[in-house]
């Protein structure tokens, strides 16, 4: 029997790459990337992936990627999107680790959800070709040819699995394009009744979090932790070193928290329930003001002259001490925002 790796983030079109495959007699597993820059998911936790799994009843492996994101987000070979996206290396680092799956476990090819000219950046035929061209030369020459896209694969070239009759390319898709109306019709026809909105993704994307991940960057400041803080808060930068993230609510709070290091300072107001901040980097005592400020007006306590705000290192509760800041006005925090309105695109 042949076997096949399908990369499955539980969306629509990954679902029904991998049952255009299953229904063909071949033996699949899925491979999910879970990654801190995906926003369907909480907490690490691949709920839509692991459901469409157990509704293909395939075994589904997870790899975290976020580590690796990170590496390219410092120096994507192929550009960014419109956001902070570099889709075509990203889509080769998911390719590579799907092909490292597939040798792991003796299967056959690799199935993606692919659909030729969906996506601007990366599902154009030139950025697909790239892709499987550095692929190839990345995990191997036997790799050649073995990503089948079974949604696209009637406008693309014969692959290996196709032209060694492992699967039939008669029963596979040619949908290009970006609408989706012949993915929901077959969906029905392959009964698949359960799957995400295609709204939302990766977050790299939005332009409010690129600007956030963007100035990261440029600071050199980009890591797991900071990445996993993005995802939280009001963010401010109120000097070259120093940022400054305001809670939303007590679950951001609990995660800033929860992700403070050694030397971060934490402000609460010591009077009144409100945000947790956290500042981090050169902190002077101008910053730690003006931080007391951004916290003060995030709360109740945004209308009152003067507002006792709780300041403490991170992990040293005992060391606390309080002091008096007016809430910040528009002006100054509109200035020091790295908060724009969202938006979202490849």
């Amino acid at each position: 029997m042949a076997k096949a790796v399908a990369l499955l983030s539980g969306g629509l079109d990954s679902q029904l790459a991998a049952k255009l495959v299953l229904v063909q007699g071949v033996e699949v597993e899925g491979l999910y990337f879970s990654s801190v820059f995906d926003s369907s998911t909480k907490n690490a936790q691949p709920s839509a992936a692991v459901e469409a799994a157990a509704g293909l009843g395939i075994p589904l492996e997870t790899i975290d990627i976020s580590a690796g994101q990170i590496e390219i987000l410092k120096h994507p070979e192929h550009g960014f999107g419109s956001g902070a996206n570099p889709c075509i290396d990203c889509h080769i680092l998911m390719l590579r680790l799907g092909a490292a799956r597939m040798h792991e476990t003796g299967a056959d090819f690799i199935v993606t959800g692919e659909v030729l000219g969906q996506r601007p950046m990366s599902q154009r035929r030139f950025a697909l070709n790239l892709i499987d061209k550095e692929v190839e030369k990345a995990a191997g020459a036997d790799v050649g040819g073995r990503v089948l896209r079974p949604l696209c694969a009637k406008a693309l070239p014969v692959t290996v699995p196709e032209d060694e009759g492992l699967v039939d390319r008669e029963k596979l898709e040619g949908i290009t394009g970006r609408t989706r109306t012949r993915q929901i019709e077959l969906a029905s026809e392959l009964s698949i009744t359960h799957y995400p909105s295609p709204a939302g993704g990766c977050l790299l994307t939005d332009p409010s979090f690129a600007i956030r991940v963007k100035d990261l960057l440029a600071h050199g400041e980009l890591d797991l932790n900071s990445a996993r803080l993005l995802r939280v808060g009001r963010h401010y930068r109120p000097a070259p070193r120093t940022r400054v993230i305001v809670g939303r609510s007590q679950g951001e709070n609990d995660i800033i928290e929860g992700l403070c290091l050694d030397g971060d300072l934490v402000m609460t107001l010591a009077d009144l329930p409100g945000p947790t901040t956290l500042v981090r980097g050169g902190v002077s005592e101008e910053m730690t003001a003006t931080a007391a400020a951004l916290t003060a007006r995030a709360s109740k306590a945004r209308t009152l002259a003067l507002v006792r705000v709780q300041v403490r290192k991170a992990h040293h509760d005992g060391d606390a001490c309080i002091i008096g800041v007016a809430p910040a006005g528009n002006d100054l925090a509109e200035k020091l925002s790295l908060n724009p309105q969202k938006g979202s695109g490849e």
